[in-house]
């Protein structure tokens, strides 16, 4: 194992981030924060309360979730296919590195950027909304789980895509809807009987509601079931990795 290489991908993705804070951390905190303000604040307050939890509350585990999936794949997307386009792909295909230390270095970066914008989310909504921590070990472990689930997510699309708007048709396209029907704004059990079964299909439900679980000990979905379904994505996107390098796919624009 090449820790050198790993270390000299991790740090320039994290170095290009800190040129970038106002695209890549103010933006995503800003963009959140309204929502904090219209939904938590304005509308929240004119809401009852949601499986015991104010409906400013409750909707946080899901703006993070929001916030958190389509950096993820935005910043590993991003993060792989910038050097095809530009052609410097080169320098690193030449270089004595290997896939594994390839996949580490960006996955391991983008994974990275989205927990500290998420914790940033978090502290951010504080200043809107109270709210409590029940089991602070599991949302760490689901912000992390999820961080580097959806990064390899996007290191993969960044492999398919062969133009700027392909890196796009997938967060804007599936990302963001699924998670908007995904309960981040309310319970599913608000839903008819027919919609709770079919928004049961929907893998971003088990995301949100492990998360939320963490946050408030209760969730329309078991804890254990989520977790199953977050490691279970994540083993399906390291099977993907491993068969499309296997397979001798090259990192060429």
């Amino acid at each position: 194992m090449n820790l050198y290489a790993i270390r000299a991908i991790y740090r320039f993705e994290m170095a290009r981030t800190f040129r970038t804070l106002m695209q890549s951390i103010a933006s995503p905190v800003l963009s959140t924060s309204l929502y904090f303000v219209v939904f938590g604040a304005a509308i929240g307050s004119r809401m009852g309360d949601v499986g015991g939890v104010s409906y400013g509350a409750f909707i946080i585990p899901g703006l993070i979730m929001l916030s958190l999936l389509n950096e993820s794949i935005s910043n590993a997307s991003f993060g792989i296919y910038m050097p095809k386009w530009a052609g410097t792909i080169y320098e690193l295909l030449s270089a004595p590195v290997s896939y594994v230390e390839v996949v580490l270095g960006y996955v391991g970066a983008a994974a990275t950027k989205s927990v500290i914008l998420g914790l940033l989310i978090l502290v951010t909504a504080r200043l809107f909304v109270a709210y409590e921590i029940q089991h602070p070990f599991w949302m760490v472990a689901f912000l992390l789980l999820t961080a580097v689930t959806f990064s390899l997510f996007g290191f993969i699309i960044g492999l398919w895509a062969d133009d700027f708007q392909k890196l796009q048709v997938v967060p804007l396209m599936v990302i963001t809807p699924l998670t908007f029907l995904g309960g981040s704004f309310y319970s599913i059990s608000m839903l008819p009987p027919v919609w709770q079964k079919i928004t049961l299909f929907n893998p971003v439900v088990y995301l949100v509601n492990g998360f939320r679980w963490s946050f408030y000990g209760t969730a329309d979905v078991d804890v254990v079931v989520s977790a199953g379904a977050t490691v279970g994505f994540l083993l399906v996107c390291l099977g993907i990795v491993w068969w499309i390098f296997r397979t001798g796919w090259k990192l060429k624009s």
